[in-house]
């Protein structure tokens, strides 16, 4: 009877080897990291397990390939497990989301591309409505009788169930998100896949939990323009109700990744026409706070001042003047201002964006006048220009006493003049638009003049989008200013390119209108995740800088972004000082 056992256990092991081995020629699994991207007739490529590290409130996430080796397969389900660690913890799976990721086109390409026209993944598909809390369905047409109304349900757009054809991927995305409560240590679950015909595949996922936490507020400074072009791709008036709830979604998706999102012009105090004075409504005040305490609002941009605007148009006579009765209101205007929000805490990083790349030397006597007339209301306010370090023509007027924050374009950045504004005292953003070179008046012109900083755009690589806040910190630079997150585009879901008359993929937008998906707010993007990403890589030098010093910070930042042209290309570089910053951090803390 022995001697039958073994061979028993064999043929069993055996049947169940080429049952798993069966399964896996119609549904393999791969995975990449946050940086990579896979076409969708590529060969797959990738790790037969997922392994991410993470600080405690952080972000963290992977990507799972699902392939069709042999034949067309129909994915009907996806789930990650929760994640269990030591001591009986787990991040559960209220803690992760997943996306399927939507691959558009890129018809024509952006100036300077790197990669070709084609399709590119980048919109992220949730699982589940944000709204809603449940799956996106199929849209279908159904009648009861042949001639009767028919009734349709479901959106055009939605995560499951899909199709892979044969030869061809379909990527899901997945963030996991670390309570700040959860023990540091290794974590473990596993992503599995199954077909409509109950066939399952799975990898194995790990978690290693870093023993330090990152603050809920962004350290790095920053401004990504406003939602006033929402109202229009979801069809509503800005007035409504509706569109409240949609700009709040959109307000609240900026924070989560990191990015500090407008204050809602709905929520701010009102101005008197007379004399500049604020009306502080009880109603909105107490909103306001709910919403600077929910969305982590660090960065408070003060709101235009009605009475101190100059002329667009430099050939107006009267490009530079502000009449008297006008020039009392503004100060009125500023004085209060700065007064509620400091009564309030929120005055420490506030700001006036006094003007927008002043191209001119009128416009340098236009940011001379803006800046004396705020300096002499409040001396604290920052004034912030979008401009280089330097003079565009050394015959116009020299506007450093009139500026405390300098916004060049990455192009135009020159670390000597950047060092100097520093030292004395101003903070220096860095920005980026469409693509523009370095120009002939940059003192680094020679050296510049061919090379490329990290555009942003759709057909280039993720890692764009994370490495400018690794440059910013070497540099000193300590924000990070982009002109929109949703632009106006040619068509957004099937040809989201910004045309300004060139031909920009994605260009000032990183967020998708979740009509096709039946949600009332923004479906995120692949390149939007890679920000957040890099955004909380800044957490990692701040707080490494607190506990060792700036040389300790350098020393790892150098090896990744010596510069604004010879940044990393590899992913791996990117995750391996990131480890190293941890592993640093942890040596501190001790």
């Amino acid at each position: 009877m022995k001697r039958c056992v073994l061979p028993a256990l064999v043929i069993a092991v055996w049947a169940t080897a080429v049952a798993r081995s069966a399964e896996e020629k119609r549904i393999g699994l791969t995975t990449l990291n946050a940086m990579q991207r896979i076409g969708q007739s590529d060969r797959p490529t990738g790790l037969d397990t997922a392994r991410i590290k993470s600080a405690r409130n952080e972000w963290e996430s992977f990507q799972v390939v699902v392939a069709a080796p042999s034949e067309n397969i129909t994915v009907a389900g996806a789930e990650m497990s929760e994640l269990a660690g030591p001591k009986g913890a787990k991040i559960g799976q209220d803690n992760i989301r997943l996306y399927r990721e939507e691959y558009v086109r890129v018809r024509r390409s952006s100036p300077r591309a790197e990669l070709p026209p084609g399709l590119y993944a980048d919109p992220l598909v949730p699982f589940v409505d944000p709204t809603t809390g449940k799956p996106i369905e199929p849209r279908r047409r159904s009648q009861k009788r042949w001639g009767e109304p028919a009734t349709v349900v479901g959106h055009d757009m939605f995560a499951l169930p899909f199709e892979v054809y044969k030869g061809q991927n379909q990527p899901i995305w997945v963030d996991v998100y670390v309570p700040k409560n959860t023990p540091a240590g290794e974590y473990r679950g596993t992503f599995r896949v199954s077909a409509s015909d109950g066939i399952k595949a799975e990898v194995p996922v790990t978690l290693t939990v870093w023993d330090f936490s990152l603050p809920d507020c962004p350290t790095h400074r920053n401004h990504f323009g406003g939602f006033g072009r929402v109202a229009a791709l979801f069809g509503v008036k800005r007035d409504s109700e509706r569109f409240r709830a949609i700009e709040d979604r959109y307000c609240r998706a900026m924070a989560e990744h990191r990015l500090c999102p407008p204050v809602p012009a709905r929520l701010l105090p009102t101005v008197n026409n007379k004399d500049g004075s604020l009306n502080i409504i009880p109603e909105r005040h107490e909103a306001l706070k709910q919403f600077i305490s929910k969305n982590h609002v660090a960065d408070f941009q003060i709101p235009g001042c009605p009475f101190s605007r100059l002329p667009h148009s430099t050939l107006h006579p009267d490009y530079k003047n502000i009449s008297p009765d006008q020039r009392k209101k503004a100060l009125r205007f500023y004085r209060e201002y700065y007064k509620y929000l400091k009564e309030n805490g929120w005055a420490d990083r506030s700001y006036v964006y006094m003007l927008d790349e002043p191209n001119r030397r009128e416009n340098y006597e236009q940011v001379l006048v803006l800046g004396a007339l705020i300096r002499e209301a409040v001396p604290e306010l920052k004034r912030l220009v979008v401009e280089q370090t330097y003079l565009q023509d050394p015959s116009w007027p020299d506007i450093d006493p009139a500026v405390d924050i300098w916004c060049p374009l990455w192009s135009f950045i020159d670390r000597k003049t950047v060092s100097q504004k520093i030292a004395g005292g101003d903070e220096v953003w860095s920005y980026t638009a469409l693509v523009q070179r370095t120009p002939r008046y940059c003192p680094q012109y020679e050296k510049a003049k061919g090379l490329d900083p990290p555009y942003w755009h759709i057909d280039r690589p993720l890692i764009v989008y994370r490495a400018p806040t690794w440059i910013n910190r070497q540099y000193g630079i300590t924000g990070l200013l982009y002109w929109s997150t949703v632009t106006r585009v040619l068509d957004p879901w099937n040809n989201p390119a910004f045309a300004h008359p060139g031909h920009y993929n994605g260009g000032g937008y990183l967020f998708y209108p979740g009509v096709p998906c039946g949600i009332d707010g923004p479906v995120t993007s692949m390149r939007l995740k890679n920000l957040r990403d890099g955004m909380e890589d800044y957490e990692y030098f701040a707080i490494l800088e607190k506990l060792s010093g700036q040389e300790a910070v350098k020393k790892i930042v150098d090896q990744v972004a010596p510069n604004w042209w010879d940044f990393a290309k590899s992913p791996a570089k990117y995750l391996l000082a990131r480890e190293q910053l941890a592993e640093q951090i942890g040596k501190g803390k001790q």
